[in-house]
């Protein structure tokens, strides 16, 4: 499978957290995103940062069902903007989606191919219906998406081995989260295999992985309360022995400005 031409790979995040999740990836006149966990009004505000309307949006990717990934999307879709997602995913948000609204299934399996880009969704371990997350790509480079995930998995591995560029859950710290205020429930959630990731775990997915090639590495997802960029740079610095300036964090309110795959 290849998809139409070969201009560069990009990427921003338009926040990350807790509060609301969206990615952009673009590549020639093809851009898609990865989840809305914002308003419509907020949506605009922080695409027009990145010198985007709604209107430059091809299709919008769902990872799962949970409402800071998915709180936007029936908005979206109502301006005609196609929205794609598992089937598992859609009958979980059943109640809140509006029956006139279409939507299109993919299998976290397949890969499939929007405009420009190569899909390659993948299943994840999380307390969610039918949780996947994706690679894309344009023939040459490969960007991998994994935030919402208790645990790593040997499929996991093999999807993102080799990506050009990682936007990588560092959700929190486990030192932190153990003596955390939140309730024993809470904190087991979190910290189990269905639940997110956290610095320890995924400098762990890193060191796994062939990253030769990786241009791009971008800690996401991080807990507001129980980590902080310190020690997500250096956990992941460490991984990748390179200088813990070099990881990048897209953060809750400022996301991350474009970056590109030469």
């Amino acid at each position: 499978m290849s998809a139409r031409g070969r201009a560069n790979l990009q990427f921003a995040s338009l926040g990350s957290g807790s509060r609301g999740s969206a990615t952009v990836v673009r590549c020639n006149g093809t851009c898609v995103l990865v989840d809305c966990g914002f308003s419509l009004r907020e949506l605009r505000r922080r695409l027009a940062r990145l010198g985007l309307r709604l209107a430059d949006l091809d299709a919008v990717l769902v990872t799962h069902e949970h409402g800071d990934h998915l709180r936007g999307v029936s908005a979206l879709a109502r301006t005609g903007i196609p929205v794609w997602m598992t089937v598992g995913t859609a009958q979980a948000a059943a109640s809140t989606w509006p029956d006139s609204v279409p939507l299109q299934h993919f299998c976290s399996h397949s890969p499939f191919v929007i405009g420009d880009l190569e899909i390659q969704p993948y299943p994840v371990p999380h307390d969610a219906r039918e949780p996947c997350q994706f690679v894309l790509g344009n023939g040459t480079h490969r960007l991998g998406l994994l935030t919402d995930c208790g645990s790593s998995t040997p499929y996991i591995e093999a999807h993102l081995d080799g990506c050009h560029a990682l936007l990588l859950e560092c959700n929190h710290d486990e030192t932190l989260l153990a003596s955390s205020d939140y309730p024993p429930p809470l904190r087991r959630r979190i910290g189990g295999r269905l639940g997110h990731l956290s610095n320890r775990q995924a400098a762990a997915l890193l060191a796994a992985l062939d990253t030769r090639r990786l241009q791009h590495v971008v800690a996401a997802h991080l807990s507001e309360k129980n980590n902080c960029s310190q020690r997500v740079r250096t956990a992941l610095a460490a991984a990748l022995a390179c200088d813990p300036i070099w990881i990048e964090v897209a953060t809750q309110d400022g996301g991350l400005p474009w970056r590109e795959l030469l």
